[in-house]
């Protein structure tokens, strides 16, 4: 029996082949009984590279430089191919030590190993060992036909295997074949290929790997998944073997540490813009090449995430942690820079704050007034009256309120508008109607989804919700001379300019601009130098959402509109924080980067817009140019007499038509309404006289009232007992459903409130 085994084993050492006891002599399942290699074996080397794909896709900027890479597939981490040139020289020397030591000796088969694998196999049966060379192992990574199965290789398809590597050997350089090899081969987890091997488990290139890294690169590929001491031993056993027994020392902790990153990928590149690298894929723009071409500057996308870094970083303890900023190109509508995220200092740093809703704030303002401009309802230097206003809202009354709770009597829409005044933009949209503004804002492509009704006045404040992006799209609208076009996604550098649809005359969007662009115009509210300030034209309106939750600012140049949001993902308030602190540095930033070399000129004046001298009586503004469409020029504007006595005093609290409720929940001796006498230009009225229902009532001064159930009139009278204003109020039993109590509160048509920002500039 002895001589029949030593017989057999000469049978198969004469074949060149080792079999495992437990293999069968069939063929392997999925071979289909075939004894060679498939047809065609093996493909060109030039083939097999280029039908690599990494598992990200790269994003590249407009000067084709790498701007982000984006995981798409996640069945394996594969990185780049990497020729052999870019791969360390220690590493090859290991891999070619532990796999197949005699590799460039051989011409696919090793026959020595073979017999020394077949030889063990017959002296000590349970023994398992291999004898597959790199270009045998390479051969079953190129042809599915010739890998192993669960019960190992059959015999004929270990023929296979050796005529495959053979054909390899015959048509490939051993170059190539090493490289292939490193390229294709599963090195533990899901890692495939020594690009990405080298990026996560030693967070570099693979031409750094130092030898110790390497032993343990090599070590992986004989088993993928061992455990670490088994690792640890074979590790140092191939350093010994090559000459370095110095480096086992501490390769268990080294080997632990290397093992526990399976996440982070490192590459040369930094991630510049992971948000619009998503945008880019799921708008399914890669190539067949696995990359996006996109129009973003890679040099204002660095300017842009140091800007956000660094303005949140002053910012540090105000409640903010999230930014986002979109740059547009306004003829091609090409997006030239895109940040998401404030990254490492965001709470989600994943989630795309340029494209999530937020409540618009002031920012939805130059749309309306561009709209009652064009209806002719207003032009820039008609009056409106900046006083409380109550309006019927269905459930209760809407009662909007000015950002720094000061009313400044008539104004002229240009100041209303350059100093985001709440009143006389609720009074706007009383002139235009909320239908009209609603789908007008729709056709600007802001995600409404309601109509005018359900928002009601509070519209006018930006009670809807927009995202980033179309919010700074839209305004490029106005930018383009009313001319409204989507986001050009598919854009590529120095693409053409945009056809788009008219939305806005181009009278009406450049006034709104000019207004917009008007340093004295917003001195009122934002002082004449703030961030909002450029050395040049743009135009620029900010947003505060209620309870300080969002803040934006968004403005544009002739070239450029430049969007910014300020926040948290969680939507928590902020601090002490409003668009022109919060968001507007960030946006000035950007836009001094953008003529960081030269300064645009203003946009030309259309035609159709009028110059005229107009001058204000009682002295409300300063004489000035104003501008006009079509026959609506007028040289003067004066308020009614009705407001010409600066000295008459007038009830600012509670507003006429207040409807409350007492809250059953309080002691109602400890619930008031606040009364307030004001005269034109806003001060309290002290020692004013009140008449509460017919009777003296003496507040003292600015004070309050403890509420009764019923209706109730509040008067103002002079020295000689004559009504200079009179309110009426009326309390009734349950909750407060409106009023002052309330002053964020706008009533639903349907009957409910819904929060209306407030924190408006």
């Amino acid at each position: 029996m002895a001589i029949a085994g030593r017989c057999l084993g000469g049978a198969v050492l004469a074949a060149g082949l080792w079999l495992a006891p437990a293999a069968s002599a069939q063929p392997a399942a999925g071979t289909g009984g075939q004894t060679l290699a498939s047809e065609g074996f093996p493909p060109e080397y030039a083939a097999v590279r280029a039908a690599w794909r990494p598992s990200d896709v790269r994003v590249l900027a407009a000067d084709g430089q790498e701007l982000q890479r984006l995981r798409t597939d996640f069945s394996a981490r594969r990185g780049d191919w990497l020729p052999l040139a870019e791969v360390s020289a220690a590493l090859q020397r290991a891999v070619v030590m532990s796999e197949d030591r005699r590799f460039y000796a051989h011409d696919g088969i090793d026959w020595l190993a073979s017999a020394s694998a077949a030889w063990a196999s017959v002296w000590n049966p349970g023994a398992r060992r291999g004898a597959s060379t790199l270009s045998m192992q390479l051969a079953a990574l190129l042809d599915p036909a010739l890998r192993r199965g669960p019960g190992g290789r059959g015999i004929l398809q270990k023929l296979d295997q050796m005529q495959a590597a053979r054909a390899l050997e015959a048509r490939w350089s051993k170059s190539e074949i090493l490289e292939a090899y490193l390229n294709l081969a599963a090195w533990r987890g899901e890692l495939v290929g020594v690009d990405a091997l080298s990026r996560v488990l030693f967070q570099k290139h693979a031409s750094g790997l130092t030898l110790r890294e390497a032993a343990l690169a090599a070590v992986l590929l004989r088993g993928p998944n061992a455990p670490v001491p088994t690792l640890v031993q074979r590790g140092c056993a191939l350093l010994q073997a090559l000459g370095r027994p110095d480096e086992c020392q501490g390769l268990r902790d080294f080997t632990q540490a290397a093992l526990s990153r399976t996440r982070e990928v490192r590459f040369d590149a930094p991630a510049l813009a992971p948000h619009w690298a998503r945008v880019l894929w799921d708008a399914g723009l890669a190539d067949g090449h696995g990359e996006i071409r996109s129009t973003v500057d890679r040099g204002l996308q660095e300017a842009t995430v140091r800007a956000v870094r660094r303005r949140l970083s002053e910012l540090h303890g105000t409640g903010v942690t999230d930014a986002a900023v979109v740059v547009l190109d306004n003829r091609s509508g090409a997006v030239l820079a895109y940040v998401g995220s404030s990254g490492v200092l965001s709470e989600a740093a994943d989630v795309d704050h340029a494209r999530a809703l937020r409540q618009a704030g002031s920012t939805l303002k130059p749309f309306l007034y561009g709209l009652a401009l064009d209806q002719r309802r207003l032009t820039a230097g008609s009056l409106l009256d900046d006083s409380p206003v109550g309006l019927d809202g269905g459930g209760g009354l809407y009662v909007p309120d000015n950002y720094d709770h000061r009313f400044g009597g008539w104004v002229s829409a240009r100041t209303a508008l350059a100093s985001s005044l709440n009143v006389p933009a609720v009074r706007t949209l009383m002139l235009v109607g909320t239908d009209a503004f609603a789908s007008r804002l729709v056709e600007l492509g802001l995600p409404l989804t309601r109509g005018g009704d359900y928002y009601g006045y509070s519209l006018a404040l930006g009670s809807a919700d927009v995202t980033l992006l179309s919010l700074s799209n839209a305004y490029r609208a106005l930018a383009r001379g009313g001319d409204y076009a989507p986001v050009n996604l598919r854009a590529q550098p120095g693409a053409p300019a945009q056809a788009g649809t008219r939305a806005y005359s181009p009278g009406a969007a450049w006034i709104v601009g000019d207004m917009l662009a008007d340093r004295a115009a917003r001195a009122r509210t934002f002082g004449l130098d703030s961030p909002l300030t450029t050395r040049f034209w743009t135009a620029v309106k900010t947003g505060t959402s209620r309870d300080m939750r969002d803040n934006w600012c968004v403005g544009w140049s002739a070239d450029y509109t430049v969007g910014v949001w300020v926040g948290n993902s969680a939507g928590a308030s902020m601090r002490h924080v409003s668009g022109v602190s919060g968001a507007g540095p960030i946006w000035h930033d950007v836009f001094d980067w953008l003529y960081r070399n030269h300064a645009p000129a203003p946009p030309h004046r259309p035609a159709e817009v009028e110059a005229r001298a107009v001058a204000f009586g009682d002295g409300l503004e300063p004489a000035r140019t104003e501008y006009f469409l079509g026959d609506t020029a007028q040289a003067r504007f004066s308020p009614p007499d009705a407001r010409a006595d600066p000295g008459r005093p007038r009830i600012a609290e509670p507003v006429d038509g207040t409807v409350l409720a007492l809250d059953p929940d309080i002691p109602q001796g400890r619930q008031r309404l606040r009364l307030r006498a004001v005269d034109a230009g806003g001060r309290v009225v002290v020692g004013a006289r009140w008449f509460l229902d017919g009777r003296p009532y003496d507040p003292g001064g600015e004070s309050d009232w403890a509420p009764e159930p019923g209706a109730h009139v509040f008067e103002l009278r002079d020295a000689q007992g004559v009504a200079l204003d009179r309110v009426r109020v009326i309390v009734q039993a349950g909750r407060f459903v409106a009023g002052e109590a309330e002053p964020g509160a706008s009533a639903d048509p349907k009957g409910g409130n819904h929060p209306v920002p407030q924190g408006q500039h």
